[in-house]
């Protein structure tokens, strides 16, 4: 039955203006608004449910990973467009970690939620 559903994943926020600002115009994704909700239109036809959440309190897990090919360069641009990069143990100045995995750079939303770019 659910073999051929289209399921998407979704997470709160606590306030919906601010993060339309942050992921429509900070990150330039394709953000709409359906019954007080956003949908992200991501690359490759997947979408993500944001829903408002007065109590929202943000998970210590990433939420969205952003594949880039690039990791130097969509970290340039990001931190341009004023994304301030988490500086954990291990990473270089700009927030890459490189120890382990891919490249990696996280970075939060206005809600605090975790997202990261990650080199392909």
């Amino acid at each position: 039955m659910l073999k051929d559903s289209k399921a998407f994943s979704g997470f709160s926020v606590d306030d919906i203006p601010a993060a339309r600002r942050f992921y429509g115009e900070t990150l330039g994704l394709d953000v709409s608004e359906e019954n007080g909700m956003l949908v992200l239109h991501l690359a490759g036809g997947h979408d993500h449910l944001i829903y408002p959440k007065p109590d929202h309190t943000p998970p210590p897990c990433t939420l969205l990973n952003f594949p880039v090919p690039d990791i130097e360069a969509a970290v340039d641009h990001l931190a341009g467009r004023g994304i301030t990069f988490e500086r954990y143990e291990g990473a270089d100045e700009k927030g890459v970690h490189r120890q382990e995995g891919p490249p990696i750079a996280w970075f939060r939303d206005p809600a605090g939620n975790y997202l990261s770019v990650l080199q392909s």
